[in-house]
C-alpha cells in the first residue's frame, strides 16, 4: 500500500520539526515547505493527500495559499488543515476553503486524530472512485452472466452505499460530538430562509457557549475535553425538541436552530441553563462544574442569508459574554439597529477601511506640569475613521465597539502601529526632537504570540528608536492571559520599548497588574480627572492614585484636563504629565502639525 503524502507548510523550522515528530511512526510520506510559494510548487509536483498550513507567513499567507489551491483544478480537492494560535483566524480559514483547523500550541493527540480523520475521509473518496470504475467495468463484462453475478454485485453495491453514507456522514457531522457541523447548519438555515411561508419570528437560533470549558481542556487534556463535549451534546439533544437542529460550531460553542417562535425557544434556553446548574463532569475522580450562557436570536423575515444570521448570533453571544457569567439573553434588534444589515455593514465597512486605507492618525500632546522645557515632545496617537460618503471623520466611539465585536480590533492595532512608525520614521529632521510616542493596544492584540516579534522587526526595518515608543494597555478590558502579556512586555522592554497602564482607576485588577507587569507610567482615567476641581470624591480618588504611583516610583499622566484649575490641582498633587483639550485638541498627524507642536516647547 502506498503511503499517504502529507505536506507541512510553516515558515518556522521548529514548528515543522514538532509536527514531524508528532506524526513519526505513522505510515506517512511527509514533505515540508517554508512558504506559501514553495508549498504551491510542491503541490503542483507531488499532489499530497493532506496539507497542514500555517496562517502567518512572509510572502503570501496561509489564507491566500489556500485560495490559490482551491482555484487550481489539480489541487482543489486536497483537504487543508489550518494551524493557528488565533481564534479569529478560524472563520477566515473556513472562508478561504480550509477543511479544519488545529489550535496552537498543538497537542500531539489532537494533531494525530485530525490528520487520521481527514486521511481516512480522503482514502474513502479515492476508494469510492476506484470502486465505481470497477463496478462499471464488471457490469459491461458480465451482462451475459447476470444471474450468476447478481449476488456478488448486490454485495458490492451495498459496500459502495455504505461508503457513500459514511462519506456523507463525515461531511455533515462533527466527529467529536456526532452532532451536525457548521456546513450542515448553513444548509439547514438556507433551506429555512427560502421557505415562502416563513413569518416574523417563526424561527430562532440559540447560541450555547460553555463557561470554564478551558479549565477541563487545559487541566485534563483534550481527551477529557472531547468527552465533556460529547456529554454536553447528549444533554442538549435530550432537552431540545425532536425537530430542532443541533450543531457544534467549533470549540465550546453550539447552536440550536428551532422552527418555533420566541417563547418556546426561551423556555428551552432556561431549561438548558437549569440543566447546567446541576451538571458535573467527572474525570479521574474529580468533578468539574461547567456552566453555559445562552443567547437567543429570533430570525425575522428581514434575514436573507446564513452569514447574516450568524453575524447577529455572534453579536448576541458577544454581548452575553460581556455581561459576564452564565445566563440567558434574548437579543432583538433595537430601534437604532432595526435593520440587521447595518450590523453586517459595520464589519464590511471596517474591512473596506483597512483595505482602502480610510483610517487616519491623529495626535494629542502630553504636557509636563513641572518642567516647561522637557527633553522633547510627547504625544499620544489616536485612530480615526474617514467616511468617504459623508466626507467626515468618524470618532472612535462609533467603530471601536463593532471592531471588538467582530474581532477586527487587532487588525486596527496592527495598522496603527505600522502607520505611525512608518510615517514618523520618514521625518528624520523632527524625530530627534520627539521624546515619546504612545500607541494604544487592545487586549485582543496581546493574545497574539507573534505580535512582539512583528513589532521588533518593524522597529529594525524602519530604524525607529525603540526608546521613543510607548504602548498604552487599557484597564477597561481585562487581560485574559496575564502570562502572555508579561512575555509580550518583557520581549519589547529588553529593546527599550516602554509601557503605560491606561485608564488607571477604573478597575481593581490594576493593582494585580502592577505587581506582575512592568509598567513605566500610570495614566489616570479621565472620568476622575475631568471634574476633580468641583467634585471632592473624584479629587480624593485622584490623590490616592497619585500616592500609590509615588510609592511604586511610577510617573503619572492625567488625561481629560479641560481647564487651568484642574491642571493646577494636578501639579500640586505631584502629577508629572497632563493631556487634554486645555493644552491641545487632537489633530491630524503631519509634519506641519508636529513642527507647530515643537514650537510650544520653546
Amino acid at each position: 500500500m502506498n503511503k499517504a503524502k502529507l505536506l507541512i507548510v510553516d515558515d518556522t523550522p521548529e514548528n515543522i520539526d514538532l509536527l514531524v515528530s508528532i506524526l513519526a511512526g505513522a505510515e506517512l510520506d511527509i514533505l515540508a515547505a517554508n512558504s506559501g510559494e514553495r508549498a504551491l510548487e510542491l503541490v503542483a509536483r507531488t499532489l499530497p493527500d493532506l496539507i497542514l498550513l500555517d496562517v502567518m507567513m512572509p510572502g503570501i499567507d496561509g489564507f491566500e495559499t489556500c485560495r490559490r489551491l482551491r482555484a487550481d483544478a489539480r489541487s482543489k480537492d486536497i483537504p487543508v488543515i489550518f494551524v493557528t494560535a488565533r481564534a479569529e483566524d478560524v472563520g477566515q480559514g473556513f472562508a478561504a476553503g480550509g477543511a479544519d483547523y488545529i489550535a496552537k500550541p498543538v497537542r500531539a493527540d489532537e494533531v494525530r486524530s485530525r490528520v487520521n480523520h481527514h486521511l481516512e475521509k480522503r482514502r474513502l473518496v479515492h476508494q469510492l472512485m476506484e470502486l465505481n470504475g470497477v463496478l462499471e467495468q464488471r457490469v459491461r463484462e458480465r451482462t451475459q452472466e447476470l444471474v450468476q453475478a447478481n449476488r456478488k454485485l448486490r454485495e458490492e453495491i451495498n459496500e459502495r452505499r455504505f461508503m457513500q453514507d459514511r462519506l456523507s456522514y463525515l461531511a455533515t457531522h462533527d466527529f467529536v460530538t456526532r452532532l451536525y457541523n457548521r456546513d450542515a447548519l448553513e444548509s439547514h438555515v438556507q433551506g429555512l430562509l427560502a421557505r415562502a411561508d416563513r413569518g416574523e419570528d417563526s424561527a430562532c437560533v440559540a447560541m450555547v457557549e460553555l463557561t470554564r470549558f478551558a479549565i477541563v481542556n487545559d487541566a485534563c487534556g483534550y481527551i477529557a475535553g472531547d468527552e465533556l463535549l460529547r456529554q454536553v451534546a447528549d444533554l442538549l439533544a435530550a432537552l431540545a425538541a425532536p425537530e430542532d437542529f443541533i450543531a457544534r460550531l467549533g470549540g465550546d460553542r453550539f447552536a440550536i436552530l428551532s422552527a418555533r417562535p420566541v417563547e418556546p425557544v426561551m423556555s428551552l434556553a432556561q431549561r438548558i441553563k437549569q440543566a447546567f446548574e446541576s451538571f458535573g463532569f467527572v474525570w479521574d475522580g474529580r468533578t468539574y462544574h461547567v456552566d453555559a450562557r445562552v443567547a437567543v436570536v429570533p430570525i425575522g423575515t428581514e434575514y436573507y442569508s446564513f452569514e447574516q444570521v450568524m453575524v447577529k448570533a455572534d453579536e448576541a453571544s458577544y454581548l452575553a459574554r460581556r455581561e459576564g457569567g452564565p445566563g440567558v439573553r434574548l437579543h432583538r434588534a433595537s430601534a437604532r439597529d432595526a435593520d440587521p444589515r447595518e450590523a453586517v455593514n459595520w464589519a464590511y465597512r471596517l474591512l473596506d477601511a483597512l483595505k482602502q486605507s480610510h483610517f487616519r492618525v491623529y495626535f494629542q500632546r502630553i504636557v509636563p506640569l513641572a518642567e516647561p522645557n522637557p527633553g522633547g515632545l510627547r504625544f499620544e496617537t489616536l485612530i480615526r475613521l474617514w467616511d468617504p460618503e459623508s466626507r467626515r471623520i468618524v470618532a472612535p466611539g462609533a467603530f471601536i465597539g463593532p471592531a471588538e465585536r467582530y474581532q477586527l480590533i487587532d487588525q486596527l492595532d496592527r495598522w496603527m502601529v505600522r502607520e505611525v512608525l512608518s510615517r514618523l520614521s520618514t521625518l528624520t529632521a523632527l524625530l530627534p526632537q520627539v521624546e515619546l510616542v504612545t500607541i494604544n493596544l487592545s487586549a485582543y492584540s496581546l493574545r497574539d504570540t507573534s505580535l512582539a516579534e512583528r513589532i521588533l522587526n518593524l522597529l529594525r526595518d524602519l530604524h525607529f528608536p525603540a526608546n521613543k515608543l510607548c504602548f498604552e494597555i487599557t484597564e477597561t478590558e481585562a487581560i485574559v492571559n496575564l502570562d502572555a502579556a508579561l512575555s509580550f512586555m518583557q520581549a519589547l522592554k529588553e529593546q527599550g520599548v516602554r509601557f503605560s497602564l491606561d485608564d488607571f482607576g477604573t478597575g481593581f485588577a490594576s493593582f494585580a497588574y502592577l505587581k506582575r507587569l512592568p509598567f513605566d507610567t500610570l495614566k489616570i482615567d479621565g472620568a476622575f480627572v475631568r471634574d476633580m476641581d468641583h467634585d471632592e470624591a473624584n479629587a480624593t480618588m485622584v490623590r490616592s492614585m497619585v500616592q500609590m504611583a509615588q510609592a511604586l516610583g511610577l510617573p503619572v499622566v492625567a488625561e481629560f484636563v479641560e481647564n487651568g484649575a484642574v491642571a493646577k490641582l494636578l501639579s500640586e498633587l505631584g502629577v508629572q504629565f497632563a493631556q487634554g483639550y486645555h493644552f491641545h485638541q487632537p489633530e491630524a498627524l503631519s509634519e506641519e502639525a508636529l513642527q507647530a507642536a515643537l514650537l510650544t516647547l520653546k
